[in-house]
C-alpha cells in the first residue's frame, strides 16, 4: 500500500514564450538551459500577431517548483511575453505563471484539469474585504489572471502551428 503522506518528486509542465524580441531569444535559450541544466535549442518562428516578434514553446521535465524558478530566469526581461505551467502531481497543485509588460506576474494554482483554484480562505477574504458584488467580481477576476488572460490571447492564438520542443532536466 501506498503511504498517503507521499508527495511527487518530479512533474513536467510548459513554457510558452508568447513573444520575445529577436535579440533576446538567445538569452532565453540560455536562462532555460541553465535552469533546467539541459540544451535548449527552441524552435523560434514569427509571432503572428505583434510582426518582428518571435514565440517559442518547450514541454519540460524536472522536479516539483521548477516553474517557479524558470519564472524568476525569465523575468529578467521585461520585453517578454511568456507563460510557465507546472502540473499537478501526486499530493501537489499545479501552477500557472502568467508575464505580460505592464501588468507585471501572475501566479495561480490550478487542478489537475488546468482549472485555476481559488482556495477557501481567498475567497472569505475576499467577500469580507468587498462591500458590494462589483468589488467582489473584481477581486475574484484578478484572482484568476483574467486581465492577463485577455491580454495573452492574442498572441496565444498566434503562434498556431509553431513546434514544440521538449527538454527533460538533468539531475545530479
Amino acid at each position: 500500500m501506498r503511504n498517503l503522506n507521499q508527495f511527487a518528486d518530479m512533474t513536467t509542465g510548459v513554457v510558452y514564450i508568447h513573444s520575445a524580441p529577436v535579440a533576446l531569444c538567445p538569452h532565453v535559450e540560455w536562462a532555460l538551459s541553465s535552469t533546467l541544466n539541459a540544451r535548449a535549442n527552441l524552435k523560434w518562428s514569427a509571432q503572428e500577431a505583434d510582426p518582428g516578434l518571435q514565440r517559442a514553446t518547450v514541454d519540460w521535465a524536472g522536479p516539483v517548483g521548477t516553474a517557479a524558478r524558470l519564472v524568476t530566469a525569465l523575468r529578467e526581461w521585461s520585453a517578454l511575453r511568456f507563460e510557465v505551467t507546472e502540473n499537478a502531481s501526486d499530493g501537489v497543485d499545479g501552477e500557472r505563471f502568467s508575464y505580460v509588460p505592464g501588468l507585471g506576474l501572475w501566479r495561480g494554482s490550478t487542478s489537475a484539469n488546468g482549472d485555476v483554484i481559488i482556495g477557501e480562505l481567498q475567497l472569505r477574504a475576499m467577500i469580507e474585504s468587498q462591500p458590494d458584488s462589483a468589488g467582489l467580481a473584481g477581486e475574484i477576476e484578478a484572482a484568476l489572471g483574467t486581465a492577463w488572460d485577455d491580454a495573452l490571447e492574442p498572441y496565444r492564438m498566434g503562434g498556431a502551428g509553431a513546434e514544440v520542443t521538449w527538454l527533460q532536466q538533468r539531475v545530479g
